[in-house]
């Protein structure tokens, strides 16, 4: 097991699970993001997992971005942030081996582009997924904009993107 203080590495059976542990909506901060890129990567290189769950707990899998944490950054952190961001959904992208992301709850902004870096996206009946940043000011900013069309078709993701609205499973 590899343990992070938001982000677990568990490995069971040949499963390798990347539990997101930073309730109550698992905010992706820095440490958060950080954790989770070291846990792509160490699961990347066991040879005793076969497959991996993405997985946020019972009632959410990830709240998108900590905008509290945003709030105390400047222009020129939010830029420098935004790769490291990038890097560790891209960690997850990369993982070469299956990658399932089990949704329950909402998975927003941060929350829907990390599913999206999964091979597929199993949903529980109440998982909410969307990008719904630009309610806020700002465009998906850690592959939404990418991964997203490629999935859906471009018409429906701009509609998701330019809209913020939220689908159901």
């Amino acid at each position: 097991m590899t343990d992070g203080e938001f982000v677990r590495l568990e490995v069971d059976g040949g499963i390798g699970t990347i539990r997101l542990d930073r309730p109550p909506m698992n905010a992706l901060n820095v440490q958060m993001q950080e954790e989770l890129r070291a846990a792509a990567l160490a699961v990347s290189m066991r040879a005793d997992v076969s497959a991996v769950v993405l997985y946020g707990g019972p009632t959410v899998f990830a709240a998108g971005a900590d905008v509290k944490e945003m709030a105390t950054m400047s222009y020129v952190d939010m830029v420098e942030r935004s790769g490291a961001l990038q890097s560790s959904f891209t960690a997850v992208a990369r993982i070469p081996k299956p990658v399932v992301a089990a949704v329950t709850g909402y998975a927003l902004g941060g929350g829907c582009e990390l599913a999206l870096c999964a091979d597929v996206r199993v949903c529980g009946d109440d998982a909410k997924l969307g990008q719904p940043e630009i309610l806020l000011g700002i465009i998906p900013g850690a592959g939404g904009t990418q991964r997203l069309p490629r999935l859906v078709g471009p018409a429906r993701a701009k509609e998701l993107i330019f809209s913020g609205r939220l689908v159901g499973a």
